[in-house]
């Protein structure tokens, strides 16, 4: 338990960005879960705007939402069939 009142603060601001914080993984978990398991095109930009808030609100690397980016549009983009040429 923390002493100081300064200490207390801190554990109330650190709480604060523990919710947002859980919120946006269990979100960006959610949602790549069901792209990768059901991958459809339609479903990327609600993915890109979560993991670019994500990014924003430094709740994980901007690098790291570029990668799963990525990723995600490979997935997509793989499993995509392609149309045959005559």
């Amino acid at each position: 338990m923390p002493i100081t009142s300064s200490a207390k603060k801190a554990l109330r601001g650190s709480q604060r960005k523990r919710l947002v914080n859980q919120r946006y993984w269990q979100k960006m978990r959610q949602l790549i879960k069901a792209l990768r398991k059901n991958p459809d095109a339609k479903a990327l930009p609600a993915i890109f705007r979560t993991l670019d808030q994500a990014a924003k609100k430094n709740v994980i690397h901007s690098k790291k939402a570029d990668r799963l980016k990525a990723r995600l549009s490979q997935l997509v983009n793989k499993t995509k069939p392609v149309a045959k040429k005559i």
